[in-house]
Formats: structure tokens, sequence, C-alpha cells
């Protein structure tokens, strides 16, 4: 296995630095608090949690906030803009073939770790993930957003929220949904839970 190219939201003090980014980020479009709740669909609290460090968002959580931010994901992990690694234009559009021995990209944000599964593919919608999630840490608020998400869990437990109805998930259990209604997930046991995600669109 190659070793994974790591963009860790976490700055050098040891805090989650994504949240001081969104805060950034924010400012810098002139938008308070509530106007960024209002176009990203999360609530006040929540943000200004994970703006001071106390919770942290997950992937589809903040592609919501990016959106509403006119920003990329990436750039919540990263300083600098990312950069494309290859044209688009070079890319075959119908496929793309990962090997297990490709250095893989990691994106930490707060007890969750998320490693990308596939390359990038200009007309391919489907991001396959593969999620590590720590014990622990604050529980975001339920949410919905654009798309469909499918969950796996290969080790571990998974508490998935659907609608307001709450599921435990174990090894070998899915759940598949359109991502419109409000869900969110959570790891309440005293070990990580491993599971394989896919969600729509692209996040990268």
């Amino acid at each position: 296995m190659g070793t994974a190219e790591r963009r860790r939201g976490e700055g050098p003090d040891g805090q989650d630095a994504v949240g001081a980014r969104i805060r950034r980020f924010r400012k810098e479009r002139g938008l308070t608090l509530r106007g960024l709740s209002t176009h990203s669909g999360l609530s006040i609290g929540f943000l200004s949690q994970v703006e001071r460090g106390i919770s942290s968002i997950g992937l589809t959580a903040l592609n919501s906030v990016a959106a509403a931010l006119d920003r990329s994901v990436a750039e919540f992990f990263d300083d600098q803009k990312a950069e494309e690694d290859t044209p688009a234009a070079k890319l075959p559009g119908h496929f793309t073939l990962t090997r297990s021995a490709t250095a893989a990209t990691e994106y930490i944000s707060g007890q969750q770790t998320y490693r990308m599964l596939s390359a990038r593919g200009p007309n391919l919608v489907l991001e396959p993930l593969l999620v590590h999630i720590a014990p622990g840490g604050k529980r975001e608020d339920a949410y919905g957003h654009f798309g469909e998400e499918f969950a796996f869990v290969l080790e571990g437990e998974l508490l998935y929220e659907v609608d307001g109805v709450e599921h435990r998930l174990h090894p070998g259990d899915s759940i598949h949904l359109r991502s419109s209604v409000p869900h969110s997930m959570y790891n309440d046991t005293d070990k990580v839970t491993t599971v394989v995600s896919v969600v729509t669109p692209r996040l990268f």
C-alpha cells in the first residue's frame, strides 16, 4: 500500500483549522453566521461550534458551507487553492482506475478521516470514500443536501439518524438515502468505526 497524501484540517497547535477557515472565508464574503446558516442549511449554533473548534464538520456538510462561500472543499484543508493534479482534458471521461499501491489523498476533520477511493474523472458523479470515524466528539445536527448517500459498515458500529429516526448499523449493514432527507451519523462507541461511503455529487 502506498502512503496516503494527508491534508489535515488541523493547525500546528493541534486545534482544528477547518473552523478557522470557515470563519475567515465567511468574513471575507461579509456574511454573518445567520447568513451562512441560511445559505448552507446548517444551524447557527452548529456553525458557531465548528468555527470555535468545539465541533467537527463532516465532508458533506462542509460541501454545503463551501458552496455557500463559493469555495472548493479542498480550500478548507489547504491554505492555498488546490491545484488539479491532471488537466481534465487529459483524463478519460468514462472511467478511472485506482491501484492499491497508488497514494491516496486523505482529509482529516475532527473525528473523521476520509480516504479518497478513486481518481478524478471529469464526467463521473460518484464520490467513493473510506471513512474512519473515531469515538466521541460532538454530534452533528441532522441536515439535508442535494444528492444521494450510501454507507456500508466494515468495522465497528454507526448510529445513523434519518428523518428523526435513529438506526444502529453493524458490520455488513448498509444504508442508502436521498441526501435531501435530514440525516446525520455518529460513533457513540469506544472503538473506531470504518465505513465505505459513496455520495453524490462529487466533493472535490
